[in-house]
């Protein structure tokens, strides 16, 4: 009987060792500082730990990177992750009251509150709960339905668009279509919760990519208004009839006009240029000496924003008010060019 107690003594540690249950991490209890389902003295996360730990950096690099004034809502999604609890992960979007609803927590309300605050609130129910004593939460929110972007003035498609995740001054552009040929170089950018501190930037349209300092972040609620360019128009007997952008309504005299034109052409009426100049009362018609002024015998006067230089043909060909019409109908349907 001693033989077959010990035999049987010796089957049941051989038993308890080989079983996977028994070698699985024993029952530890919560200790603040260190995750409930780390095994004690061996310095590496479990299996679902180690998991997470891989994830975190890839949801810290999706951080939300908004405006802290800005608020939570109904409507916006949101994606709530606890470091070591995967279980407690959820994704979804603040319902008509403004809770969210949680595993083990239930309903968190976070309307009105920022991402920072969310962050906090889920922390500390998880804390005072008794679910976990050093909570580690991160919130990522994913897209504010209350909060779209307006993108108005010179753009092709001015409207409010809702832009996901971390978005820029150039993106918001594009989302509108990017921007009209009349389009000026200033950029007012207003923010929701500062309107009387806008932001102007000076946009680079020859070469976007060498002003990133330009393409400023944009949150939603922004206001991004791109301004007019004020645009000279030359026509008539010039070689290249079109219409310039005066760049930040940069002065414009009527000799660099011409250059931009291409230049006279020979059959060309220097002395009957004129600049025809819409005012309230109605369309003015300033003669200009243009041989005299070739000759630097007479001064080269400044173009305003909207001007057309009228260069005619002959003074026998065109009338004075015919052409001055005709002027006008054509400038309407000229290319427009930077310099």
């Amino acid at each position: 009987m001693v033989r077959i107690s010990s035999l049987f003594a010796v089957l049941a540690i051989v038993f308890c060792l080989s079983c996977p249950f028994w070698a699985q991490t024993p029952y530890q209890p919560t200790v603040p500082g260190v995750p409930a389902t780390a095994t004690p003295g061996s310095g590496q996360p479990a299996a679902a730990d180690k998991k997470q730990a891989e994830e975190t950096p890839a949801l810290k690099d999706r951080q939300d990177h908004s405006d802290p004034t800005l608020r939570l809502g109904p409507g916006d999604l949101i994606a709530v992750s606890v470091y070591g609890a995967p279980d407690l992960a959820t994704e979804g979007r603040v319902n008509a009251a403004g809770d969210i609803n949680m595993p083990l927590l239930g309903k968190v309300h976070v309307a009105g509150l920022s991402n920072d605050q969310a962050r906090e609130l889920v922390a500390t129910k998880l804390r005072e709960g008794g679910l976990i004593l050093d909570p580690q939460v991160n919130v990522i929110v994913k897209e504010y339905v209350n909060g779209g972007i307006a993108v108005m003035g010179e753009v092709q498609k001015p409207g409010i668009y809702t832009l996901m995740g971390e978005r820029s001054l150039y993106d918001a552009i594009s989302a509108a279509g990017g921007t009209s040929p009349r389009a000026g170089r200033a950029v007012t950018i207003t923010r929701a919760a500062d309107r009387n501190n806008p932001i102007i930037v000076d946009l680079d349209y020859t070469n976007p990519m060498k002003s990133p300092a330009v393409n400023v972040k944009v949150f939603p609620g922004d206001t991004v208004f791109v301004s007019r360019a004020g645009i000279v128009y030359v026509v008539g007997a010039v070689n290249r009839p079109a219409g310039f952008v005066m760049d930040n309504n940069e002065r414009l005299t009527v000799l660099q006009a011409v250059a931009l034109a291409g230049g006279t052409k020979v059959t060309s009426s220097l002395k009957g240029t004129k600049i025809l100049r819409t005012t309230p009362d109605g369309i003015q018609q300033i003669p200009i000496p243009l041989n005299k002024i070739l000759e630097a015998k007479a001064e080269d006067p400044a173009l305003k924003a909207e001007d057309v230089l009228f260069v005619p043909n002959s003074p026998g060909k065109v009338a004075a008010i015919t052409g001055a019409q005709a002027a006008i109908g054509v400038a309407t349907g000229l290319a427009i060019y930077r310099h």
